[in-house]
């Protein structure tokens, strides 16, 4: 039996050793020398020999010899930083409050975000952290039908989770085992990114654990392993046999924000819950596997502990949501199904950091139930600065009435050209009124955006399916409103007047009070994972200073957005 001995540690060594041709040489004569006491065939000794002369390998070494003479003698080769992209995003940000008041800030801002600069500084940073090696397989090697490859791998017993049964798990080494269901043999099931068992590189998925601490497993459950895990001390030894197909896929650097909430203590169908890594709706999650069709491993953005843990993947999540809404609505006896009928299933959105462009601001976007006070706030920010935001002149297939002018109340065009447009889907939203059409075209939104100013709009909710995309690039705030004893007195404190009735001469009724909160329901429902911000209007000058505040960081940071919108 061939044993290949590998453990995690040891001194460190210097791999600058310079190969000249007459060592090549001497190893050729030596090969020549010695063919009558090798027991190997000729084809075999012909090859080594070829080898040994060929060009090909002497070009190589005089390649290598040239690199590895200048690494060891020109020191002014080492690279003075291996992360000059992140120091660049780390310049950006401190230099993105001062682009409006220095044209050199925006300059080099603008220079920062070149893609070319970009490409070259991630290709410095490849290069200074040598990750331009190649993966070269493995060397087949030869055996007798009976024997096979055994690797010892040491590790040093942490906090980190080692799982089998999911009642019995217990935090080792960073890994996960299961029994095969083919062989019934214990076998390393997941290696978690950035545990101990990852950072050594030694122990891969598929690998068979054939002894740990000198006991053989041979005939146990994971259950049984975990025991011996759990009484082990210090060093653990694992004599493992390889799997046919060993891991080390590169680390995924995907990142993706969470529209719903996990919590691995109460989840029934986690693996290893010590494994877990629970999180809440809106947190921003760096994806670093995918391999598991079902748990995926992650880590939290900006979280020091490189350890990742299991969440759900998106394929298992989709499935736990259909499931409980098919539940619910068997509950409701489908009375009240469509509430469930939702247009997406919403789990995680791939995103990336969108940084502001002055050129070209992202406009803000008001939703919310009718009533809320959309209006009255979309009124009071353009009023505080009418140079800087701008809404757009709506479209109207009627005639004007006396003292109206084409383009400041209305857009006044025919009913026939309107309806080609709407066709084409040109409008964001429209609808008819009195017999008349209305609407809000995209291009009047695109054009505000090009000039430089602030579009601030506050659509019909559905206009959202609309507008988010990577052309317009809205910032969402939601608009929600309080509880119902709140609404009903801060209105009537206020003397609100209804905007269910037309003539806006009278205060809201308890049942429109209730319309507004059923309908801000259905909203969150529908389209709450795309909200950027939601603003609570319990108390209106408040929720005006909030818009501000959004709006100034909309401005001067950098944030998240769907990742699409980049490519």
């Amino acid at each position: 039996m061939s044993v290949a001995m590998e453990q995690n540690g040891g001194g460190a060594f210097d791999p600058v050793v310079l190969i000249s041709r007459l060592a090549l040489a001497g190893l050729l004569e030596s090969l020549v020398g010695s063919r009558d006491a090798i027991s190997a065939s000729k084809e075999e000794l012909d090859f080594l020999s070829n080898l040994l002369q060929s060009k090909e390998l002497h070009a190589l070494f005089k390649v290598y010899n040239t690199i590895v003479d200048r690494v060891r003698d020109d020191r002014r080769c080492s690279p003075v930083l291996s992360s000059s992209m992140q120091t660049t995003l780390d310049v950006m940000e401190v230099i993105l409050p001062r682009i409006a008041l220095s044209d050199t800030s925006r300059q080099l801002f603008q220079l920062l975000q070149n893609p070319h600069i970009q490409g070259l500084l991630c290709a410095h940073d490849a290069v200074a952290q040598k990750d331009y090696l190649p993966r070269l397989p493995d060397i087949p090697q030869e055996m007798d039908e009976d024997e096979e490859t055994i690797k010892i791998v040491q590790l040093v017993k942490s906090t980190e989770p080692l799982d089998g049964e999911p009642d019995s798990a217990e935090p080792i080494v960073g890994a996960t085992i299961k029994t095969d269901e083919e062989n019934g043999k214990i076998i390393i099931a997941r290696v978690m990114h950035g545990g101990a068992a990852d950072r050594s590189g030694l122990i891969n998925v598929g690998d068979e654990v054939c002894e740990v601490n000198g006991i053989n497993v041979e005939g146990k459950s994971p259950a049984d392993v975990l025991q011996i895990l759990q009484h082990s001390e210090g060093t653990i030894t694992f004599k493992l046999i390889p799997a046919d197909t060993k891991g080390g896929a590169r680390e995924s650097k995907m990142k993706v924000r969470a529209y719903f909430d996990f919590n691995t203590d109460v989840d029934p169908y986690i693996p290893c819950k010590e494994a877990g890594l629970s999180f809440t709706k809106g947190e921003i999650l760096h994806i670093v596997s995918q391999d598991d069709p079902y748990w995926w491993q992650a880590r939290k953005e900006g979280d020091r502990n490189m350890r990742a843990g299991l969440i759900p993947s998106k394929a298992l999540q989709e499935r736990k949501i259909i499931h409980e809404r098919l539940s619910m609505a068997d509950q409701k006896k489908k009375s009240e199904s469509d509430d469930y009928d939702r247009e997406d299933i919403a789990t995680y959105e791939e995103v990336v950091k969108l940084y502001p462009r002055p050129e070209l601001p992202r406009p803000i976007v008001l939703v919310g139930p009718p009533g809320v006070g959309r209006n009255e706030l979309k009124r009071r920010i353009m009023e505080l600065n009418p140079d800087k935001y701008h809404t757009p002149v709506p479209h109207t297939s009627r005639s004007p009435r006396p003292g109206e002018v084409n383009g400041k109340e209305y857009n006044f065009v025919p009913r026939e050209l309107m309806e080609e447009q709407i066709a084409r889907g040109e409008f964001l939203e429209f609808g008819e009124y009195k017999g008349n059409l209305y609407g809000t075209s995209l291009e009047s939104v695109k054009s505000i955006i090009r000039s430089g100013l602030t579009c601030i709009i506050n659509p019909h909710y559905q206009a959202l399916k609309m507008l988010r995309n990577p052309d317009i690039k809205p910032y969402i705030v939601y608009i929600k409103p309080p509880v119902f004893d709140i609404l009903k007195s801060t209105r009537n404190a206020a003397f609100a007047m209804s905007t269910f009735d037309e003539t806006n001469s009278r205060g809201f009724t308890d049942d429109e009070f209730n319309e507004i909160l059923r309908s801000s329901k259905r909203i969150e429902f529908l389209y709450d994972h795309w909200f950027d911000e939601i603003i609570v209007n319990d108390d209106f000058k408040s929720a005006l200073e909030q818009l501000l505040e959004a709006d100034h960081k909309l401005k001067t940071e950098p944030l998240w957005a769907p990742a699409a919108w980049l490519q």
